[in-house]
Parts: C-alpha cells; structure tokens; sequence
C-alpha cells in the first residue's frame, strides 16, 4: 500500500522535527480518547514506517516525546524482525514502556510471514503481553491464529500459502491501492477509466480522523501515500485551508476522477487496460504526472519510484 521497499534511502525524521510535529499534534489531540489507560487503531498516536524498530534510539526518543508533551495513547506498529530471543524482545518493551508508550501493534498477515519468521511474530505476541498486559493489538488475529493452526514455524512463501489456507484471503483488508494494484490486480476484476470517473477523493482528502505524517514531515490524508496536503510543521497553516490553485491534482481529486483524468491527458497520459478500483486509476495517473510535471502534492517522490520494487 505504500511502497516500502529496502531500496529506500534511510531518511530517519529528524528529532527535531519529531518535536515539533508533536508539540503542534499535542493540542490538536487533547482531549480526543475516551480510553487514556488503552489503545486503538483509530484514536491517539501510532508510530510506524516502513519498520520502527529499524532504528531503535529514534523509536525510543519519540516514545519519550510524546509523553512529554502528553500526547494521548501512544503506540508502536511492528513486523517483529527484531524479536530474534526473549531477552531482547523484553528489553526493548520495557524500555519503550518506561518511556511512556502504552502498547504496541503485531503486524501478522501472508505477506509477513513471507519474510518474518512467524516464531518471531509470536514471541512479540507472548513478551508483549507480558509488558503491556491488554494493550497488545494483532493485526490481524485471524492470520495469526491460522498460521498457529497451520503449525507454522520459520517462513512461508506466498504461493504456498495460497495452497495450504488461501481462503483466508477473504478476511484481508487488501485495499486496492499502493503497490497492490500493480502485484495483485490479477486477483480483482478490472474495469475500464470512465466506470470511475464520477466518483471523487474528497471523502479521503478532507476526513480529520486518521491521518498520516511520513518521515519528510508529508500530511498524508488517510491511505493516500504519495499525496500530500502539505508540511506538517506546518500544521496550523494545513487546517486553516491550502490553496487549490496552487494543487492541481488535489483540486481535480476534490472535484471528480474525470478531472484528474482529463489533467493526466494534458501530460500524455495514455489509459492502461482495466483498472481494480478508483485508487488503481488515480495512482496510475499520478504515476505519470510526477514523471512528466512539477506537482509539489506528489510527495514524496521515492513512493513512485519504489512502487515496482
């Protein structure tokens, strides 16, 4: 969904920047969890990547921001590459507990286990329990326990999945934009530009209640990587309005995919065959827009060049 990719260049969020991303977050969100001892998917700060734990001092440092400017629940995502023993894993926990942070989410799907040993996976499950009691989210927990079931040791490639429990499919949120288009539009039916055209983003582009800043300081509405409503040092200046004049795409996404269609025509966008969802057809076009024009909302540009990866 968002391109990931090891061929990423390490661009760590300054701490610099994490302070003061946090101190404007800080009063935006106070106030905004009706649980201040829990955790959820969709209520207070979640830290993640690409992979957290990838550089443990930042991930620690920021734990320890966030509660200093008493952010509400806090928690860290994770593929629990780093959980190789007990004792490391517990480590790690307890200090980013001792720095504030109330829980932590296990990433568990197929497409983990493509490359996480599921061993690993549930040590984080099992030590994270242990350090953060209820606070413990597996995401997903059908996967998690299928692959207990399955006797799952070690890694699993993705066909063989498909083999031994592909019907779990049915319970993935496989959303239909990023990099999935492009490696799974085998498993979704297609249909031609003009089926999409008068639906519009504005729904995902103005919603308040799930929002993304990457390590550029990009406010990404929703699941829109790649786009950007603007710098998020900058937060104040965001919500008070941005001037579409001066975003295109933005302002076509607002209005109709029609609109950004026809704007992806003026640059030489020629359609593709089929498109799985909305999403598949604006990333297409968005594809080509950053190769072929200067829009400042494509951001950040490593997101198209890694989505082949």
């Amino acid at each position: 969904m968002y391109a990931c990719s090891p061929r990423w260049e390490g661009d760590w969020l300054t701490e610099e920047d994490a302070e003061r991303l946090l101190s404007q977050l800080s009063a935006k969100m106070r106030g905004g969890h009706g649980y201040p001892a829990g955790i959820d998917l969709n209520h207070g700060l979640h830290l993640t990547g690409g992979e957290p734990f990838l550089n443990f001092d930042l991930l620690l440092t920021i734990a320890e921001l966030a509660t200093s400017f008493a952010i509400p629940p806090a928690f860290v995502e994770t593929n629990c590459f780093w959980c190789r023993d007990d004792e490391t894993a517990r480590d790690r926990l307890v200090r980013l507990r001792q720095a504030g942070l109330k829980g932590m989410l296990v990433s568990v799907n197929p497409f983990v286990v493509e490359r996480i040993p599921f061993e690993r996976i549930e040590r984080a499950v099992r030590i994270g329990q242990e350090v953060f009691g209820g606070n413990v989210i597996v995401y997903q927990s059908y996967f998690y326990y299928q692959f207990r079931q399955l006797g799952l040791r070690s890694t699993l490639p993705f066909e063989e999945y498909l083999e031994r429990g592909g019907s779990g499919l049915y319970h993935a949120e496989l959303l239909p934009l990023g990099r999935v288009s492009h490696k799974l539009g085998h498993l979704y039916r297609k249909y031609p530009a003009e089926h999409f055209f008068a639906a519009s983003c504005q729904g995902e582009l103005i919603r308040d209640w799930h929002i993304h800043i990457d390590n550029y300081c990009n406010f990404i509405p929703g699941y829109c990587a790649g786009l950007s409503l603007g710098d998020a040092r900058a937060l104040d200046a965001i919500c008070q309005g941005i001037d579409l004049d001066e975003l295109p795409v933005l302002r076509a996404l607002l209005t109709s995919i029609e609109k950004l269609y026809q704007l992806g025509q003026a640059f030489g966008y020629e359609r593709e065959e089929g498109y799985v969802s909305k999403c598949h057809l604006c990333l297409s076009i968005r594809k080509h827009l950053a190769k072929h024009g200067e829009f400042r909302e494509l951001r950040p540009m490593g997101f198209y060049e890694h989505l082949e990866d």
